[in-house]
């Protein structure tokens, strides 16, 4: 790999352990705390973005595709998804985000018209019989054992984080319209103002009852990285990596997403994978490579 193919790796595996750090954070603050910190050390880190004259030469409709894309990429995201790891496990959590490249093909189809071929077929498929196989799974524990009463949280957990999925290739698909006109970095600002914003009045009443001395020293320095690898980072990183290296073949780094995000739940969580997760985990990759594979050229004879 390249030096740039390897900041394309390292976005997607910080994406990925962000699965799981979420869910140990969780672990001491509620939703309300850890969603309400998330957006205001977003917003604290890129103030620089917040500049009138940056601000001034957007148009209305770029502010309309903003808030759309704030709504959707960044509060329902991130609601959904802290709403969902704290129900599932990181193995699974972190199989169904690898399916954002195909629900994003899918929805491209659907909404912009952009027919998808054989290929791209074939890749959906696949991301979709890895969702099915991971909500027809057990859920791992530390002690490997699931109880009953477990999976319905479960499957409630693992719906979330689809829908989070969802609303994540609803990002992806509304950046397209701005991706000519507005700068990336004013783009990822804007949106996670908006999410500031949006965020308060649903997470004020649950930061104000919450006891802020339970938030030790470690739990704090894994919400700061948790917001800044999630805002800042990760972002900087796939935009500087995908700069230089083909749409298709970025896509392909997606896959290192549910690594990252097992990994830390068994080193971690103590989770234990099963058979079904091992095999959703084949049919997700499959569908990432399928679809990231450059068309095959025909030869003129």
């Amino acid at each position: 790999m390249n030096r740039y193919a390897i900041l394309l790796a390292a976005a997607m595996l910080l994406v990925g352990s962000n699965v799981g750090l979420g869910k140990s954070i969780l672990m001491v603050a509620p939703l309300s705390v850890l969603m309400l910190l998330r957006f205001a050390v977003a917003v604290a880190a890129l103030s620089p973005c917040y500049r009138p004259a940056r601000l001034g030469r957007l148009r209305r409709a770029e502010w309309w595709n903003l808030f759309l894309q704030a709504f959707f990429g960044t509060f329902l995201f991130t609601l959904l998804m802290l709403g969902g790891t704290a129900r599932t496990s990181a193995l699974a959590a972190g199989v169904i985000c690898s399916a954002i490249p195909a629900v994003v093909a899918l929805l491209s189809w659907l909404w912009l018209g952009e027919r998808p071929d054989r290929r791209a077929l074939l890749a959906i498929g696949l991301t979709i019989g890895g969702v099915v196989l991971i909500n027809l799974a057990r859920q791992p524990v530390a002690d490997g054992n699931a109880s009953a009463s477990a999976q319905p949280h479960a499957l409630l957990g693992n719906l979330m984080v689809l829908g989070a999925v969802v609303c994540e290739s609803i990002y992806v698909v509304l950046s397209r319209r701005l991706a000519q006109t507005v700068e990336p970095l004013t783009v990822c600002a804007v949106a996670h103002l908006f999410g500031f914003v949006l965020a308060l009045p649903v997470c004020i009443a649950g930061a104000l009852r919450f006891d802020w001395h339970a938030l030790t020293l470690s739990t704090w320095t894994m919400i700061v990285w948790y917001a800044l690898s999630a805002s800042v980072f990760s972002f900087w990183l796939w935009m500087r990596g995908i700069s230089h290296v083909p749409g298709a073949r970025a896509g392909a780094f997606t896959a290192m997403l549910p690594v990252a995000a097992s990994v830390y739940g068994i080193a971690f969580l103590g989770e234990k994978p099963g058979i079904a997760h091992g095999l959703a985990f084949v049919a997700v990759l499959a569908g990432v490579l399928v679809a990231s594979l450059a068309p095959r050229q025909r030869t003129a004879g």
